[in-house]
């Protein structure tokens, strides 16, 4: 799988650089193109000189070089994947805190390509309380984390904290692209966002989803090498430019979107907050204040996904989500069935870090082989890997 990747592996100031020649070595047998970059404090731990014989590639240092520019926005946009391995204590609170004192960090904070770390440093400095908050900040920005090994330290000590040996890192890089490709050549339907069903011109009812839960969706199942159909409603969130983006306001809109789209689609996964109900006749201008009530008809909306559910044929694939408050199981698995839905995510308001408009959500998936899995409290783009990962399961993609 890394035959052809373009591969970008940063090196920070840590006694495990040594092995940074080792993996270096494995990649480019690996048939990966590599280009290395050092923290001024790297260069006490390995030779530039090693890496660059190894690489065939320059190894680059600094930001400015004599009369020369090392373009780091062109360095993060060239490579398929940033490996920082080893990545120091140092490093690492670099990258938490957004610090951009070297090339690397640099590179790190205008990378477009995914990042990927090794951590590596000692057990009680692995072990410390701000190292694990760095550990979660970085991992709630998108990065990945190799796991760090147990075994003799540089230190004497013998416990956790050793970067990951050159040979299980290039396990992981393999892994990880195959399971880019796991969703090549799939077309999957996401809706993402609130409706707003209009009162007047000027007013409407809605709710307070961002949006942000169905757009880490299509961010990863574009990742994972899908061709993503996108129908957002009212949402102020950055959109992927790498999908097909279908605008809607009200809950009419975007069941018309759905319909329309779901014959072609493999995968349906709708995750947006769609209201119940609409204004039975809403005012074509705008409502004065004069009475002391206002009374407001208000009519059902079409059931999106119990539609879908009819028409899914035995090659699709149907997730629905549920908001719920109360009775949270019973509510799932009920509408499981009723709508004919594979999949059921539930989110509790109940559940701290769970809700609209959050960074981060608490899942729980509910499947017709009567399966319940749940998850603990991650960011959103986590949870989006944590359900595609159960798509692909149970979808046999």
């Amino acid at each position: 799988m890394l035959k052809g990747k373009k591969i970008l592996l940063g090196i920070t100031g840590s006694i495990a650089a040594y092995k940074s020649a080792v993996l270096l070595r494995l990649l480019i047998k690996a048939g990966a193109e590599v280009k290395v970059i050092m923290t001024p404090s790297a260069h006490q731990f390995i030779a530039p000189l090693t890496l660059s014989t190894l690489s065939k590639n320059e190894v680059l240092s600094e930001l400015v070089d004599n009369d020369s520019w090392a373009n780091h926005v062109m360095l993060g946009r060239w490579a398929d994947v940033m490996l920082i391995a080893p990545l120091s204590c140092n490093s690492l609170s670099k990258m938490a805190q957004g610090t951009c004192d070297n090339l690397l960090t640099a590179v790190y904070l205008s990378a477009t390509c995914p990042v990927v770390v090794a951590p590596a440093m000692d057990e009680d400095m692995w072990l410390h309380n701000s190292t694990k908050e760095n550990i979660k900040k970085i991992v709630s920005y998108g990065n990945a984390i190799i796991p760090v090994e147990t075994g003799e330290l540089a230190s004497g000590l013998y416990g956790p904290g050793r970067m990951a040996e050159p040979e299980n890192i290039v396990t992981w890089l393999n892994e990880f692209f195959e399971e880019k490709k796991q969703l090549t050549g799939k077309k999957i339907l996401i809706t993402a966002g609130p409706t707003h069903e209009a009162i007047d011109p000027v007013r409407f009812i809605g709710n307070h989803s961002s949006g942000k839960m169905g757009i880490a969706l299509a961010e990863e199942c574009i990742k994972r090498g899908a061709t993503v159909t996108l129908v957002a409603g009212p949402v102020a969130e950055a959109i992927p430019a790498e999908l097909n983006l279908i605008k809607v306001t009200s809950a009419a809109e975007m069941y018309d979107a759905c319909v329309r789209e779901f014959t072609n689609t493999d995968i349906a996964i709708l995750s947006a907050a769609v209201a119940d109900y609409t204004i039975t006749d809403p005012s074509s201008s705008k409502i004065k204040k004069q009475e002391n009530e206002l009374v407001l008809s208000l009519e059902k909306t079409k059931d999106i996904l119990k539609e879908l559910g009819t028409q899914k044929k035995s090659t699709q694939f149907l997730v629905g989500f549920a908001l719920e408050t109360d009775n949270e199981t019973e509510n799932a698995l009920k509408k499981l069935t009723a709508k004919n839905a594979d999949m059921i995510v539930l989110n509790s308001l109940k559940d701290a870090g769970a809700g609209f408009g959050s960074a981060t959500n608490k899942i729980t998936i509910f499947d017709k082989m009567g399966n319940q899995t749940a998850f603990d409290v991650k960011s959103k783009k986590l949870v989006a890997a944590d359900i595609i990962n159960y798509v692909v399961k149970l979808s046999h993609v």
